[in-house]
């Protein structure tokens, strides 16, 4: 069984496109762990809804809003599977995702994978633009810039056990396949887009200060690097960020 974990917060516009998309799986033996941070729009009742009609999937709920590595993280302690997976509340999967992943952890024999995903716009317009996975991605290479989408990731729990994410606000989600590929080896990346990313005007990734405070608070808390180990590590994620990572994202024909 997969575990499927989605932090929700404030997601009524978003959430049941994503819960939908993984209910559409052509891989059936998965249970999804919905998880509220105290949301103030309706987002609990339309989760609660789908739990009614379809037994895999189970709503939990933060009586405070704790914030997204709190809540990613109760849903992997309740998860009950052998693989734990991940979707955020306004991203989707496309319907073969599980099975790909699953039949290439059981052929190669391997911990884990994740895959290139698509990119839309807020309100659901397609950008024409996928994000490509490397085929084999290092724990030195993920080090100078996060290049798995936490969307397309899943690993094996008996493998490696329960893998959680750090206790700080951003860039978790990095930080967590740091460990996943520390524990198990290299990544193996599916080169098939299997999900869809809705780009946020208020995501991290589009305001560069703030994923600079973040990403220096992995180096500095989260793995314990020296003040100067950080800000030269920071130095190398610039440069990996904005001149190399670039060439992963690439151009898809449009459709007629």
């Amino acid at each position: 069984m997969v575990s499927v974990i989605m932090p929700a917060y404030n997601s009524a516009a978003f959430i049941s496109e994503s819960i939908q998309s993984v209910v559409a799986q052509s891989y059936v033996n998965w249970e999804l762990l919905v998880i509220d941070d105290a949301s103030i729009d309706s987002t609990k009742e339309i989760i609660q809804q789908f739990a009614e009609k379809d037994a895999r999937i189970h709503f939990l709920a933060n009586t405070v809003n704790k914030g997204t590595h709190h809540t990613r993280n109760k849903g992997i302690k309740a998860a009950q599977g052998d693989f734990i997976a991940f979707l955020d509340a306004d991203d989707q999967w496309k319907p073969g995702k599980l099975k790909k992943q699953l039949d290439l952890l059981t052929r190669e024999n391997i911990t884990a994978c994740y895959s290139s995903y698509e990119l839309i716009s807020e309100n659901g317009d397609k950008l024409n633009k996928k994000i490509q996975a490397l085929p084999v991605l290092t724990y030195e290479k993920l080090l100078k810039a996060n290049y798995v989408g936490n969307l397309t990731g899943i690993y094996s729990v008996k493998a490696l056990g329960k893998i959680y994410c750090p206790e700080i606000s951003k860039r978790q989600d990095w930080a967590l396949w740091l460990k996943v590929i520390e524990k198990g080896g290299p990544l193996t990346g599916i080169q098939d887009s299997l999900a869809i990313y809705r780009v946020r005007k208020n995501s991290i990734s589009g305001n560069k200060i703030e994923m600079l405070k973040y990403n220096f608070n992995v180096f500095h808390k989260i793995l314990g690097y020296g003040l100067f180990r950080s800000v030269w590590k920071m130095l190398v994620f610039l440069n990996e960020q904005f001149f190399v990572k670039t060439k992963q994202v690439k151009t898809m024909k449009v459709e007629k």
